[in-house]
């Protein structure tokens, strides 16, 4: 049977009809009218007054950072159950990140948590220069709370929404509250352009220091002069016509990554010990995850199996399949970072699983894995 990978990209013949035009205009370098386009279609489709379309969300959180100002021995709070890229920037300009553990409602930044971090270093003088929030696997962080928490001791918000796009928080797009917001074009994300970022701002000043900056942070003239280290980090025409195209299926991927997780809810939802990631509404009925991956908690006790026996499983039958993100306070690159909390996405990463999710999955594909599943359980119950 072919094999089944946990998220792989979904295109269209959009995708090929806007690639070509690319291609045929021989516009293939950096900048060009797509990346003019496709950065007013994305500010459009989340709300943002300003979007700027770079090589990869990495480099927008790292020129995020640049632009707030955030710099040597600076310390930036961020969100420990994520992916390594949410932290990296930090240490490129050479801050020091503290890591804030999650919910249990959202598996998102806990803003109690955050609120204790915030106040024990207001007490101590030496407030944080940022704080990144991230949207975990779809589903939103609390934001308001998190905006509140950040306004009160004027502290700069950044959210990385790197896996929420689509996703909704009380009817607005995660990444268009903060000071800047980050998504991730990466080829495993909902929508993909190979590779590639946007950040979006309420602040033109900002948008403009970033093209600058993404630009190799030339000045002006006629001539090359520049009063700014600049970065090579902006996004090509070619994969800007191929991201236009996804955007325009956006609502498509949301809604066929959400029937599949039902299909998912359906099949193993009444299985003892199964539990999926929560979808936390905050109160409001238009906010919703876009269940980007479906996760699931797996507790042995109940389930007759540990989580990695039912992956090893999965990947004898062809089937890509991966633990939730270990998270940052527990990887040794990040060894004696501070940390609020950590009992949480610790726990969830012991016990937790991605299962294939991409948008082209078919209700035969979920009936798949869910048989290898339901059948490991099946085996190791009747050894027992």
């Amino acid at each position: 049977m072919p094999r089944l990978f946990l998220s792989p990209p979904h295109l269209g013949p959009d995708e090929r009809t806007l690639l070509m035009d690319a291609i045929d205009s021989n516009w293939v370098a950096p900048l060009g009218p797509h990346v003019d386009a496709f950065e007013a279609e994305f500010a459009a489709a989340v709300g943002a007054p300003f979007a700027v379309a770079l090589s990869s969300g990495t480099a927008a959180l790292h020129l995020a950072l640049v632009v707030a100002g955030v710099g040597i021995g600076d310390e930036v709070l961020v969100s420990s159950f994520t992916f390594s890229a949410s932290v990296n920037p930090i240490c490129y300009v050479r801050a020091r990140p503290v890591f804030v553990d999650s919910d249990r409602a959202s598996w998102n930044m806990d803003p109690h948590l955050l609120a204790e971090a915030l106040s024990s270093r207001a007490r101590a003088g030496r407030l944080p220069r940022a704080v990144i929030l991230v949207h975990l696997y779809g589903q939103s962080a609390d934001t308001d709370a998190v905006r509140a928490l950040c306004d009160e001791h004027g502290v700069i918000l950044i959210e990385d929404a790197a896996e929420a796009l689509g996703a909704s928080y009380k009817g607005r797009a995660p990444g268009t509250d903060g000071w800047a917001g980050v998504c991730s074009f990466n080829g495993n994300k909902i929508i993909t352009c190979s590779g590639g970022g946007m950040l979006t701002t309420a602040s033109a000043a900002a948008a403009e220091r970033v093209r600058m900056l993404s630009t190799q942070a030339r000045d002006p003239a006629p001539h090359y002069q520049h009063s700014s280290v600049g970065y090579n980090y902006r996004l090509s025409n070619l994969l800007a016509a191929v991201g236009r195209g996804q955007l325009r299926v956006l609502e498509k991927r949301v809604t066929a990554r959400r029937r599949i997780f039902a299909r998912y809810l359906e099949a193993l939802g009444h299985v003892p010990g199964v539990y999926f990631m929560p979808e936390e509404t905050f109160g409001s009925p238009l906010s919703r995850s876009t269940r980007w991956l479906t996760c699931v908690e797996l507790d042995p006790a109940q389930f007759g199996v540990t989580c990695e026996v039912v992956r090893l499983a999965l990947a004898a039958q062809d089937i890509e399949c991966r633990p939730v993100w270990k998270p940052m306070h527990l990887q040794p690159v990040f060894a004696g970072c501070d940390v609020f909390g950590g009992e949480v996405s610790s726990a969830i990463f012991e016990r937790g699983l991605c299962l294939p999710s991409g948008s082209a999955m078919t209700d035969a594909d979920v009936d798949r894995v869910v048989e290898v599943v339901l059948a490991t359980r099946r085996c190791h119950a009747m050894v027992g």
